[in-house]
């Protein structure tokens, strides 16, 4: 089942998926709101992708850029068979594929569509269109880029600075700020894909990543319920941020899963 898209001048569905980000959990100070996305579809294409369907792939030609209205979309770079890292997890209100604002650009991940998800989608001639247009608007889109260009430098920061259990906490905090990842209590919950999506989030290996959350289990900041965990957002958890005390555990750079798990 491939993605279904919409022109630029179509609106079919688009207020119905508008509206849905007016619902969503705030999960970061530096997002579009529904009425800046809004602004967007006169000139952008929509698409709604399947889960698991795969919207480009690392080193493919890229033009343009992609806004999330509804869902989320993995971007994650394989080192080698049995080896990956996701730097980012695009969901409503944010930006992936923002290569293809250079010349010449190639995308430097694959991106996928983690479950059902809506875009629009701003070639580089509309996106020029937009900003000549609607400058003010384009500033907007231009400045989330960027705010989301930060929040990837601060992740080298925990990447070479943290240790694996704080860098575990700081993707458990940014998950659970995704309504998304959450139970219907509030808690982030862990199926096996997405304990393997941490593990990448935070790129230590299924190991580091067992130690620390078996810790935490041990103090009461997760629950076990068969194969599945979860853990509740709290201040106590998150204080572990500024205090992570799993020295003994070693930092891996890159998940290591047997080759047999990944999906194609």
């Amino acid at each position: 089942m491939g993605p279904r898209i919409a022109s630029p001048n179509s609106c079919t569905h688009t207020n119905r998926l508008v509206a849905h980000m007016q619902d969503r959990t705030e999960f970061d100070s530096s997002t579009l709101t529904a009425d800046e996305c809004a602004a967007l579809t006169e000139y952008a294409a929509r698409a709604s992708w399947p889960a698991g369907f795969q919207i480009y792939e690392r080193g493919a030609a890229a033009d343009g850029v992609f806004v999330v209205l509804r869902g989320r979309v993995v971007l994650r770079s394989r080192v080698r068979p049995g080896r990956g890292f996701v730097p980012w997890v695009a969901t409503a209100g944010e930006t992936f594929g923002a290569e293809g604002l250079s010349p010449g650009a190639r995308y430097a991940t694959d991106a996928r569509a983690d479950e059902e998800t809506d875009t629009l989608f701003l070639n580089s001639v509309r996106l020029r269109t937009f900003m000549r247009e609607q400058p003010a608007r384009a500033l907007v889109l231009v400045g989330q880029i960027m705010a989301e260009r930060t929040l990837l430098l601060d992740k080298l920061r925990e990447l070479t600075t943290m240790s694996v259990e704080q860098r575990i906490v700081a993707a458990l905090r940014r998950m659970a700020s995704h309504d998304g990842f959450l139970d219907e209590r509030g808690r982030v919950e862990l199926c096996t894909s997405r304990y393997r999506l941490l593990c990448e989030l935070v790129g230590a290996t299924r190991e580091s990543v067992s130690l620390v959350l078996g810790r935490l289990t041990g103090d009461g900041l997760v629950e076990r319920a068969g194969p599945t965990l979860f853990v509740a957002p709290t201040a106590r958890l998150f204080e572990r941020i500024d205090g992570g005390t799993d020295r003994a555990v070693p930092v891996q750079p890159f998940l290591e899963i047997p080759p047999t798990t990944l999906s194609s």
